[in-house]
Order: C-alpha cells, then structure tokens, then sequence
C-alpha cells in the first residue's frame, strides 16, 4: 500500500484523473476546476515571490487585470487575434511590473506590503475609469480561443488548455529553482550574505517579480476567454489578498502548495458562500470572516503550509544521492607568492559619533594567513565588513589587487576575487549542504534564469555542483553532501562557510572564527586545510580568538584594542610583548 502513496505514484494517479474529469464530471465541477487552474497559476508566482523571496504582495489581482483587459480591449476594439493579445498582455505586464517593480522592491520591512496595496488599488481604479475600458459594467463580447482550428468555446474545451498551462508552469518553475538560479532565489532573504557571493540580489528581486506578475497575467488572459466578459470586479484588493493566502495555506515556499492552496480557498469558497447565508439567516460575504479566522490558525499552527505536512506523512521513497562526475571550473591565476595582495591604509569607521576603527593599517601578501586578534568589541568584525564592502569605510584607503576598492560594493568586490565567510553563520537552512556550497560557485557560472527553466544549464549546474562537491570534501564534508544545512552542528555549518567561500576561487579569503564550535580534531584538519591554501598562494586574513590555534598557523599577527592598532608580528613576538601580554593576551585565554 506505501508503495502507492509514493510522490511519483500520487503524481501519476493526479494527472491521470485531471485527465479524465471533463469525460465525467458536470458542468458545475468542470468549472469550478478551471477556476482552479486560474488561481493555482497566480498562487504559482506568490510561492516564487512570497514563499522563495520573501516579498510580500497584495496586488497580483491587478496583474490579473491587465492581461484580461488587454486581450478584451484588444480582441473587441481592434479585432486583434487573441494569440497576439497575449503576446502584448505579457509585453504592457513587462513594462509595468519593471516600473513597478524598481519603485516598490527598494522597499522593506511593512513599507513593501503597504506598496503593493497602493499600486493594487491603482490599478483596480484604473481598469474601471479609463474610457475606453467599459467602466464598472466591463467589456462583453470577447472572442473565443482557436487551437490549431478548433474554437475553445465552453468550460470542457478550455479546461485542457487552462490545466496544460498551469503543468507547464510547474514545471519551469521547479527546473528553475533547481538551477544555480534558483539557489541564488531561494537565499535572497540573507541579503549581506548573497549580496558577498556576488549575487545581485536586487536583480533576482526583481526577475521574481516579474515572473509573478507574467503568470498572473497569462491567468488573467485565460480567465477573459473563458468568461467572455470582464468587468474591473475580480481585479480588486480583496482577489489579491485571496491569491496571497492560497499560497499561505498550500505552502509559501512549495510548488504544488500553490496547486493545494488553490484547490482549498476557490472550493470551500464555493461550499460557504452557498451554506453561510443559510445558517446565518442574512445575504453577504461571511466566507471572508472564516478565511480570516483560518488565516490565524494556519500562521499559528502550520506556518509552512499544508503541503509540507502531507509530505511528512506521505512515505518518501530515498532520493539518489550520488553526483555525475563533471569537468572541473576554470580558475584564475593566483597573484606570485609574497607580492600584496591586500593593502588596508589609515582606515576609519564611524557609527555617528562611536569610532569602530580607528586609522588601521595592515598589508596580506599572497601565500601567507594574517590573522587579526583582540578582545570582543575590538573591532575586528567592523574591519572585516569595511574590507569586504559590507560596512564601507568612512575614510581611508583599501587596495585590492592594486585596485582602490573602499567605494565599492561587496558584490563588486567579490568579482574581484575575495570571499568571506561571517561571524554568525549565514546559510539557508533548508537547503542542502551541496546546494549552500554551491552558493560560492555562483559567479563562475553564467546561465539566465530562462535557460535553467528549460534545462539547458545541465552542465554548467553539473559542473557547479562537483566544483561544491570537492571544496566540501576538503573540508571533510564530504558525507554530508546531502544533508540539509540546518542539520548540521554549529561548528560544522562554519565550515560549510569555508567551502562556498573556497566554491568561489578566491585571491584572498576573509575567515571570521572559522574555529569557533569545532572540537580539536575539527580544528586540526582546519589548520591543515588552511596551510595546504596557503601553500597553494591563497591569501587568508583571518579573525579568531583561539590563541593556540592562531599562534601555531598564523604567518604574522596583528593585535587590535578599542578600534586600534596596538601591536603587529610575529606570532612569537606577539606572545612575549609586554602590552599584549598585560592587556589582551591574558583576558583572551581567560
């Protein structure tokens, strides 16, 4: 019986019976499944927005909108083929979704929500106000979809057509987010991290905006030559607060969650908007009391949704978990042993009037591991942030690779050849250990997003992956490629860190306590790693407060107090200097 509970078996039967519906169901059932379709189709873009991106939307009915009205207005006005209104459909969804897009994206926190609410109502307004649109009674007369010369002229016929475009979707959707793409989507909520791997992350903001609002758009195209009329009604703020909590409730961050969330919000939609008058004794919009009501309880009880929960209880059958040996990456050549690499001149960084750094000085040279020692509060992890262009520096000089770098971005400057890892852990818990190591590689790929919804990015992802692969063998990770991220130690998930730095080929590599949380075996095979990099040219600056680890590996040490320079040698020197030995060294072994 398990056997037939299996995700493929579960697939195989769903198809099968989607199918066969319109051969036997009535009017009635084929056309609340269509609306389905539709609705799954614009959960669909909320997963990739809400659920990957962590970008709240209440105004995808809007966009919903604007394909309907443009194949309506363009079908009925100007007798435009309805294929040809689609293709502009999506072009004036393109054009308003970057708009839109580049002002509301630059927002965060409850500002973002509250923009697509604005730009929700717009819309709305827009569709029941400009002459030409119909007004509030809409346009009628909308011509039927023709499929290789068959008219799509009822329920049963479209309903092919409006479920092979929702599959369709699903399946891009998920061959993107099983790319290096979609890794660098479904890490946006870390942004200082992604961000330090190179990521644009505002570019992936907005590609999933756009996505979002493309597959709404198709859902609004489908929805007009399905009805044959639109009026401004179902393009409201309340529609766009019904796809968001589809979404919520299937699974924000699941694909076939979208299909589920639909499925539960438009049927139950349906059963209550029949059943609550009649028990209420009154006409009104009472279903939208009891979808608030289990809004609450879904974000109290199951906040990823239920899809996550049925696939907990439906038997998973082991996945293969071996990788296709691939060719390895190209790397860069390494600057010439000894020669700087990193040159860090009379740096200051001020928070208001708290001086972090004060005139810090410090040269890496190629081949050799810095490390950067001194009490917590010292600011270590402030220099660290000026150097990789998280926290730029408010005056000073820093040159790497002879290239003045203290105006650039982290993004910029991790194209240059440096990687980092962070004083508290930054990974995606959810994803694998390969896939978070894999982050690291991001930039020595080059496939768009469309080529990964297509698969044709399969050996460049190969490639990616067995670069990950190996840094995480280095590391002695190698057994736990395929766990999740969030399973591992702390200690452990550090070292993941090291392997997505070392994914990226890197000139210089920045370790923040790399050794903190592994036991001393751990730290070993650390101090072997990183003196097998450094024999390979790798510069390394690094940040750590175990003193016997940093004195029996460090080429040179710098010791810093209250934002400043306080002394610098070598690490026997550093161990017998009497201002060390008074005021850091002591308090730092305690």
């Amino acid at each position: 019986m398990a056997r037939f509970l299996t995700p493929r078996y579960a697939l195989t039967a769903f198809l099968l019976l989607l199918a066969a519906v319109p051969l036997f169901a009535g009017p009635f059932t084929v056309t609340i499944i269509n609306y389905i379709g539709l609705a799954a189709l614009v959960a669909l873009g909320l997963v990739l927005l809400t659920g990957i991106g962590g970008l709240t939307s209440f105004g995808q009915a809007a966009f919903v909108g604007l394909g309907a009205y443009a194949t309506a207005y363009l079908t009925t006005r100007h007798g435009m083929s309805p294929w040809g209104t689609l293709i502009a459909g999506m072009a004036i969804t393109t054009a308003v979704s970057l708009g839109l897009g580049f002002i509301t994206l630059r927002l965060s926190g409850h500002f973002l929500p509250l923009g697509t609410i604005a730009w929700g109502i717009s819309l709305y307004y827009l569709f029941g106000n400009v002459q030409g649109l119909g007004g509030h009674t809409g346009i009628d007369g909308i011509p039927p979809v023709e499929l290789f010369g068959v008219k799509l002229g009822d329920n049963r016929a479209f309903y092919y057509m409006i479920w092979a475009t929702l599959l369709a979707a699903i399946v891009t959707t998920q061959n993107m987010l099983d790319s290096r793409e979609g890794r660098a989507m479904r890490c946006l909520r870390a942004m200082t991290m992604t961000e330090a791997m190179g990521i644009n992350t505002l570019r992936y903001r907005m590609v999933l905006f756009m996505i979002a609002a493309q597959f709404a758009c198709v859902s609004g195209w489908l929805y007009a030559h399905l009805q044959r009329f639109v009026n401004p009604t179902p393009f409201s703020l309340g529609p766009g607060i019904e796809y968001l909590f589809m979404a919520v409730l299937g699974g924000a961050a699941t694909v076939w969650g979208a299909v589920l969330g639909a499925s539960a919000v438009t049927y139950l939609k349906e059963v209550l908007q029949d059943l609550l008058p009649k028990l209420i004794g009154a006409t009104g919009n009472f279903e939208v009391v009891v979808f608030g009501l289990l809004t609450i309880i879904v974000l109290h009880r199951a906040r990823d949704g239920v899809w996550p929960i049925l696939m907990r209880v439906i038997p998973q059958r082991a996945l293969a978990r071996t990788l296709e040996p691939a060719e390895p990456l190209p790397r860069r050549d390494l600057p010439e042993k000894g020669s700087d690499v990193l040159q860090v001149i009379d740096v200051t960084k001020r928070f208001g009037g708290l001086v972090a750094n004060n005139k810090m000085n410090l040269t890496v040279r190629a081949g050799e591991i810095f490390a950067l020692i001194g009490p917590n509060g010292a600011g270590k992890s402030t220099l660290f942030n000026c150097i990789s262009g998280v926290g730029p520096a408010t005056e000073g000089e820093i040159r790497f690779m002879g290239q003045r770098i203290e105006q650039l971005g982290s993004r910029a400057i991790a194209k240059l050849g440096m990687s980092r890892s962070f004083q508290h852990v930054r990974l995606n818990r959810d994803m694998t250990v390969l896939e978070n190591a894999a982050i690291g590689a991001h930039l020595r790929g080059h496939k768009n997003f469309i080529q990964s919804a297509w698969r044709l990015d399969r050996e460049e992802e190969r490639r990616l992956l067995w670069e990950a692969a190996h840094q995480l063998q280095r590391c002695g990770l190698g057994e736990h490629l395929f766990d999740t991220a969030g399973s591992l130690p702390l200690g452990k998930q550090r070292v993941v860190e090291i392997a997505r730095a070392l994914c990226s080929d890197p000139v210089l590599l920045l370790l923040d306590e790399p050794a903190a949380g592994l036991r001393h075996l751990e730290k070993r095979a650390l101090a072997e790693l990183l003196d097998k990099l450094r024999g390979e040219g790798v510069a390394i600056l690094l940040v750590e407060h175990d003193m016997d680890f940093v004195m029996g590996l460090a080429d040179r040490v710098l010791v810093m107090e209250f934002g400043e320079h306080l002394a610098e040698g070598l690490p026997r020197e550093i161990q017998t200097n009497p201002k060390v030995l008074e005021a850091y060294l002591g308090s730092m072994d305690e």
